[in-house]
C-alpha cells in the first residue's frame, strides 16, 4: 500500500535508513527525525541520508526525541498512520559505562514518542525496534516471545525490556495499536562501525589484531539487514491485534570464530586474533524462534550468512575506496 504518512525516528542510521530506501521506492511519504549524535562519527550517517534529500516525499528533521521543540516540529502536521520508532543509544557494553543516559534518551524518549501519538490511536500504528538482548543469558534453547524476559545482563537491555512494558501499558490504556519486533544482531551495509562484523573487517583489512572475547565458540544469530527491513514492512500492515511482540531473526545461529572465518574469506586476508576474558554485559548465545514471525508476517529471511557477510564486505571495500579517492 502507498502513499502512507510515515515517520522514523532514528532515520539516518543504519536499519532505519535501508527502511527509508525501501518506503521512498513505494511512493511512501517519510519524515526521518535523528539528532546525528557523536555515538560514531555523524559523517557516517548524513552520508546515509544523502540520497534521501533530493526525493520530494522526504524530510529530515534533526533533533532530539527527548526535547519538545523537536516534537514539535516532528508532529505539526496531520497524524502519522505509522510511526516505526528506532531512535535509541544502543550497544551493550557502552552502556555499562553511561547507565543513566541510556535510560534517558531509550525510557523518556520513548515515552515522549508514545505521548505525542497517544492522541491519534485509532489512526497511528507504531512499530518499535526492540531487541534480542532482552532475553539475557541463556543457552543451547531457542527464544522465543513467550519467555520471561525479567533478567536483562546490561542497562541497554534492560532499557529495551522497559520500553516494551512501556508500550503494552500505552496500549491498555488508550487502545494504540503497537508491535514491539526484538531484531537478532542485524548486520549489512551501512552497519555502525562499532558493531563486531564492520569493527572486525576493518581491522582484518588494515592487519590489525583482532580481539575475541572468550573462546570465540559464543553464537549470534546474526540477520541480514534486509530481511529486518522486509519484517519491518510487513508489520506494518499485518492484521495487528493490539499489541504483539514479534522475534525478527534468521534462527541459524553462528560461532564467533566462523565469523571471523567468513570476513578472512571475503577479504581474501588472514586475521592476527588475540583472545581476551569474556565482558560483562555480553550475552553467550543469541537463536530466534522465529515461527510467530512466520505465521503473522509471512516472514521468511531469505540471505544467507556468508552471502550477507559478502555483501557487507563488498560495501566496505567500495565505501574505503570512495572515501580515499575523496581525500
Amino acid at each position: 500500500m502507498a502513499g502512507r504518512n510515515i515517520l522514523v525516528t532514528g532515520g539516518a542510521g543504519f536499519i532505519g535508513s535501508h527502511l527509508i530506501d525501501s518506503l521512498l521506492l513505494q511512493g511512501d511519504s517519510v519524515v526521518a527525525v535523528d539528532n546525528f549524535n557523536d555515538f560514531y562519527d555523524p559523517a557516517v550517517k548524513r552520508r546515509n541520508v544523502v540520497e534521501h534529500q533530493s526525493n520530494a516525499h522526504y524530510r529530515l528533521i534533526e533533533g532530539d526525541i527527548r526535547h519538545d521543540v523537536t516534537l514539535d516540529k516532528v508532529f505539526s502536521g496531520a497524524a502519522y498512520d505509522i510511526v516505526v520508532h528506532l531512535a535509541a543509544m544502543a550497544g551493550v557494553r557502552p552502556s555499562l559505562d553511561n547507565p543513566a543516559n541510556y535510560f534517558d534518551v531509550n525510557v523518556l524518549g520513548t515515552q515522549k514518542i508514545l505521548d505525542r501519538i497517544i492522541p491519534h490511536a485509532g489512526k497511528t500504528r507504531i512499530v518499535f525496534g526492540s531487541s534480542s538482548s532482552v532475553y539475557g543469558g541463556r543457552q543451547g534453547e531457542f527464544f522465543k516471545e513467550s519467555d520471561r524476559v525479567d533478567q536483562p545482563l546490561s542497562p541497554y537491555a534492560a532499557t529495551k525490556a522497559g520500553n516494551e512494558l512501556q508500550c503494552y501499558a500505552a496500549h491498555h490504556t488508550t487502545g494504540l495499536q503497537i508491535v514491539c519486533l526484538r531484531f537478532f544482531t542485524v548486520f549489512g551495509p551501512r552497519q555502525r562501525p562499532d558493531l563486531a562484523i564492520h569493527k572486525f573487517c576493518h581491522l582484518i583489512d588494515e592487519g590489525k589484531t583482532v580481539e575475541l572475547y572468550g573462546d570465540g565458540k559464543s553464537l549470534r544469530d546474526y540477520t541480514f539487514v534486509a530481511d529486518i527491513v522486509s519484517g519491518i514492512e510487513a508489520a506494518m500492515t499485518y492484521k495487528l491485534p493490539g499489541f504483539d511482540i514479534i522475534n525478527l531473526g534468521r534462527g541459524e545461529p553462528v560461532m564467533l570464530l566462523d565469523m571471523v572465518k567468513a570476513l578472512e574469506k571475503h577479504l581474501g586476508k588472514a586475521a592476527k586474533v588475540v583472545h581476551k576474558p569474556m565482558q560483562i554485559g555480553d550475552v553467550p548465545y543469541t537463536f530466534a524462534n522465529i515461527d510467530h514471525a512466520r505465521a503473522v508476517l509471512s516472514y521468511q529471511p531469505s540471505v544467507s550468512f556468508d552471502e550477507g557477510v559478502g555483501r557487507f564486505v563488498a560495501w566496505y571495500l567500495k565505501t574505503q575506496s570512495e572515501l580515499r579517492s575523496a581525500v
